[in-house]
């Protein structure tokens, strides 16, 4: 069944009118689709990556490699789903065009990170297991603005710990 806005009613959880292109911390999280276990697995506690979760974590890596104005903070890959820190720091003031524009995700912004990120991870995956156009992930992500160090803290916390406790997320 196609999306019909009448029936499926589907909400935004960002905030509106807030720049998710500003300079702030961030905790993203994304599901694979049908939080099917795609990425490896937990053992002892700990997350053992797979061939695809080793593609999840290369390209992360890679993202902060390309994007200048985004830096890297706690991560963490589960079988499903995958967790990050990331704050965006601008070191000049973005050009206006990036202000401006009409439709599509804001250049320098979470949104335009996490939608190439998708992409490229599920163009790899697809490429490995020859399923061209099969979906990796579940439609948008979710994210929460860090709004101080105790905050920070608490989510770095979380995402260190979440292969100790896996069984009790929401998730598994």
């Amino acid at each position: 069944m196609s999306y019909n806005a009448e029936i499926h009613h589907r909400r935004s959880i960002r905030i509106k009118d807030y720049n998710y292109s500003q300079d702030g911390a961030y905790f993203i999280t994304l599901c694979a689709y049908h939080r099917e276990c795609l990425f490896g697995e937990i053992e002892n506690e700990v997350m053992l990556l797979n061939d695809f979760g080793q593609v999840v974590r290369c390209e992360w890596m890679k993202s902060f490699e390309i994007r200048k104005e985004i830096l890297i903070d706690e991560f963490i890959i589960m079988p499903n789903h995958f967790h990050g820190i990331v704050f965006i720091r601008h070191q000049t003031p973005l050009p206006n065009e990036c202000l401006t524009r009409v439709s599509g995700p804001r250049n320098k912004s979470i949104s335009a990170l996490v939608a190439a990120f998708k992409s490229i991870v599920t163009t790899k995956i697809n490429q490995i297991r020859q399923t061209p156009f099969q979906p990796v992930w579940q439609r948008s992500y979710y994210e929460h603005i860090i709004r101080n160090e105790k905050s920070l803290l608490h989510i770095r916390e979380y995402t260190k710990n979440n292969p100790r406790t896996w069984k009790n997320d929401s998730l598994f």
